[in-house]
């Protein structure tokens, strides 16, 4: 799947397809991927297309967490936290190895504006809400002993709970390859310059533009009784086409990594930001530790490359020396940044942290548009997009929730051998039914990890070969995170990963060259702190 000169067989079949099109969405983040996923399931010939990389916007730079949003128990949104910690539940039966139990420590300091007993009381209900107990209390000492690096003399205690972590752009990926797999189309870098109207300004279609270097220019015209747009923080771009007023506020959220021995957290620790008590967390993931979040305005045009600011950074930085001040840590000590941009309905709150994370819908002469939402309520926010328009789609198709999220993993081969268990576990869990081929097309001395991370040389191939890259940056940040698991972004390590890739992508070494400094151009001026110009 996806093998070189997919994207001219793909083009080739959009424009005379049979049976014609039932469904077009547009992006291809984890929304758009759901989607995709479920109408698959139903039977209808659905096309996703998305103007960048898969997972390229906001849902290859969350903050990593499946997560039911404790948080948001404090503004009420009894709902939203109920059905996300009910698919929590789901991903993490489903999802072994790409979705994960994350023990979390909600540490107490004295200056908290939470009184402890309320947080007590807002974890009991987490817990009975997900039908699970993992709560428990402990005084400093114990806390300390859990995580010896909360060493702040004005902790008091704190609680232990329960949530999940997984990789963004892999869960993507994994979903929209499995609809793929059962008939779905979808195809990166096609951008949607124009909405199909009829003389009414009922929408029927799309205009594509290819955006790929190799065939970059060819358009398209597609037809559909149905377009959703499914584009998160650019939603308003498209809704412009049929007179749509803004409606979307547009959130960033930035996040710092460190070296894993800069500081040694064994499980996730959350706590209130002591200068204006936002919830902030670290946790360790893929071999490092991440540290955010920040949830500042990002400004009425979200930027394609959103980067971290100094504010951010320092902000970021104070609730880390106040919680883990033995770690002196500083900003020499960043190994890599991202942010990511939320979209959430603007009803022009001053403190952004208040608006909701819920869902919406909004259909507008035919255009259906879903935004807002979570990570990990994907699937919820699909079957809500497919019944609001199942009168328009052929036969009506039902849309069956009890089904699975991810299908079940392949069944045990001799070609795991040569992985420990935990190896093995990732794989299966990050690729599904592609781990036996990545397996199969790569030498013993490729099941060695790269680096620090855990990201096995085999990966790296086996996402050249068949994973739809475009451009340098795919396979780095999204495919595999080599950009934020390694110092300079893996740089260092360019000349082994071209012997591995060039063959496998197929591209001159001129090419190589101008992707290696795209890509170094990308990470010093968005991922590294303090950015600088290429050198």
């Amino acid at each position: 799947m996806w093998q070189r000169g997919w994207r001219d067989l793909a083009w080739s079949q959009l424009e005379d397809p049979d049976p014609p099109w039932d469904l077009i969405i547009v992006g291809g983040g984890i929304t758009g991927a759901g989607i995709l996923r479920e109408a698959v399931r139903a039977g209808l010939k659905a096309l996703l297309v998305e103007a960048r990389d898969f997972a390229s916007g906001t849902s290859s730079r969350s903050s990593k967490l499946v997560h039911g949003g404790f948080r948001y128990l404090r503004n009420l949104q009894i709902r939203l936290t109920y059905e996300s910690v009910r698919e929590r539940e789901h991903l993490l039966k489903q999802g072994r190895g790409l979705v994960s139990p994350l023990g979390f420590l909600m540490a107490n300091f004295v200056n908290d504006r939470v009184p402890a007993w309320m947080l007590g009381a807002g974890l009991i209900l987490y817990d009975l809400l997900a039908f699970r107990w993992g709560t428990s209390h402990y005084d400093p000492d114990d806390l300390r002993g859990l995580c010896p690096p909360l060493t702040s003399e004005e902790l008091i205690g704190g609680y232990r709970y329960i949530d999940a972590l997984t990789d963004d752009a892999r869960l993507v990926l994994r979903v929209i390859r499995e609809a793929v797999r059962e008939g779905g189309t979808a195809l990166n870098y096609a951008r949607v310059e124009n909405l199909l109207q009829q003389r009414s300004g009922w929408v029927e279609g799309v205009l594509l533009c290819d955006q790929a270097p190799e065939s970059e220019g060819r358009t398209i015209e597609i037809r559909a009784p149905v377009v959703i747009n499914a584009t998160g923080a650019w939603a308003d771009d498209l809704r412009a086409h049929v007179g749509g007023r803004p409606r979307i506020r547009k959130l960033s959220g930035g996040h710092l990594v460190f070296p894993l021995n800069k500081i040694p957290l064994p499980r996730a620790v959350s706590l209130f930001h002591p200068d204006d008590g936002r919830p902030v967390f670290g946790f360790p993931w893929e071999g490092v530790v991440i540290f955010g979040t920040t949830d500042v305005d990002h400004g009425e045009v979200p930027q394609l490359e959103p980067a971290i600011s100094q504010a951010e950074v320092e902000y970021l930085l104070a609730a880390v020396r106040y919680a883990f001040p033995s770690s002196a840590l500083t900003s020499d000590d960043i190994q890599s940044t991202w942010a990511g941009v939320r979209a959430v309905v603007d009803t022009g709150k001053v403190d952004p942290s208040k608006e909701s994370r819920e869902a919406v819908l909004w259909d507008e002469k035919g255009l259906l548009t879903v935004t807002g939402g979570k990570l990990t309520t994907f699937r919820l926010m699909a079957h809500d997009a497919l019944r609001a328009i199942r009168r328009r789609l052929p036969g009506r198709p039902s849309f069956d929730r009890r089904l699975r999220m991810l299908d079940k993993p392949p069944a045990e081969s001799s070609l795991y051998a040569d992985l420990a268990p935990a190896d093995r576990l990732r794989l299966v869990g990050r690729h599904g039914a592609d781990a036996p081929a990545i397996l199969a097309a790569s030498g013993h001395e490729e099941l060695t990890p790269i680096g620090e991370s855990p990201t096995l040389w085999a990966e790296l191939r086996w996402a050249a070969r068949a994973e739809g890259i475009v451009h340098l940056d795919d396979l780095l940040l999204r495919r595999v995170r080599l950009g934020l698991l390694l110092p300079e972004g893996g740089l260092p390590l360019m000349e082994r990963i071209r012997e591995i890739v060039l063959p496998e992508l197929g591209w001159h070494n001129e090419r190589w060259d101008q992707e290696v400094e795209a890509y170094r151009r990308l990470w010093n001026s968005c991922y590294r702190f303090p950015p600088s110009e290429p050198r």
